[in-house]
């Protein structure tokens, strides 16, 4: 008789834990939900989750993974490292064509722009014309860099649009007065601006959507409560910066790699509701790539979009 002591004891111990495990606030999953970030505008919200416990209270486990350049992002998301990331919607939907099946989830509120040499005598996007500016090809920034030109009134044989893959070069060359302006993501935008380089145009101004959260479907399929999880998460935080975003500029140095000086002179964006690009900013980059000659096959919403994590927000 006593030997069935433990063993009682171990059943009554493993019934404890199922009923904790029910107690809301308390479940969890086997394995934190993986999401890849970059030193962006784009990623605050996720930072401020991880900063002040908001995935705790919506009982979800998240570890944010940071990159270094788009290359490594790619690399580890379809290699199965990460279950999602920050991207941009041109990215996705090639990411969606080269075989690897993606969804977009939402739209991130990012900032893209292009930013004027300092001291420079003009003063408008038409005055480009014919001017030097610094981009990295085929690439977001490019797509950005020709949509605002053309707005403007550029024809493509008026862009002189100069390949510069990497950031930190780009800001230097155009700090430098190398080349007339640039197109740039943040941190880089307000580190232009603080050294005294003008924005001349910035995608927030102009309603662009590029800026994207992308899961893989295999990650929607079988952990879709835990990607709404973090996005009521993602919305609670969204909301504190809105409200207070001053309150935010020691995370922007110290978590997204912003100097001192670029964190203070930050130009917060306003993080909206999560919601999907529209299906006209999707068919606006869809025939970009197709006249680059990077998208083989047309693509659609319904192939592309999942708003199933944002329904219950």
């Amino acid at each position: 008789m006593p030997r069935s002591f433990p063993f009682r004891a171990a059943f009554k111990r493993l019934a404890i834990f199922s009923v904790l495990l029910a107690l809301p606030g308390l479940a969890f999953s086997q394995s934190p939900l993986k999401v890849g970030i970059f030193a962006d505008a784009d990623s605050l919200p996720l930072l401020v989750c991880e900063a002040e416990n908001l995935f705790a209270e919506e009982s979800i486990q998240v570890q944010l993974l940071r990159f270094q350049s788009a290359v490594e992002r790619d690399s580890a998301f379809q290699s199965g490292a990460v279950d999602g990331v920050i991207s941009d919607i041109l990215a996705a939907i090639l990411t969606s064509q080269a075989g690897f099946p993606v969804a977009i989830t939402s739209l991130t509120d990012g900032r893209y722009g292009i930013a004027l040499s300092p001291g420079s005598p003009l003063s408008t996007l038409a005055d480009l014309k014919g001017r030097t500016i610094a981009i990295s090809s085929n690439t977001v920034i490019h797509y950005m860099v020709e949509l605002f030109l053309k707005e403007a009134g550029l024809k493509n044989s008026e862009m002189r649009l100069v390949p510069v893959p990497k950031m930190p070069v780009r800001l230097e060359m155009l700090l430098g007065g190398q080349v007339s302006a640039a197109g740039m993501p943040e941190p880089f935008l307000t580190t232009a601006r603080t050294r005294g380089a003008k924005v001349l145009a910035a995608t927030d101004d102009y309603g662009l959507g590029l800026g994207v959260l992308v899961f893989s479907k295999k990650t929607l399929a079988s952990r879709s409560g835990d990607v709404a999880a973090m996005y009521r998460a993602y919305w609670k935080a969204a909301n504190r910066i809105n409200a207070s975003p001053k309150h935010y500029i020691s995370l922007l140095a110290e978590k997204l790699g912003f100097s001192r000086e670029a964190a203070e002179a930050f130009a917060f964006v306003s993080y909206k509701k999560p919601r999907l690009p529209s299906e006209a900013d999707l068919r606006s980059a869809a025939e970009w790539l197709k006249g680059k000659g990077l998208l083989k096959a047309d693509i659609s919403a319904s192939e592309l979009f999942d708003p199933r994590p944002i329904q219950g927000l």
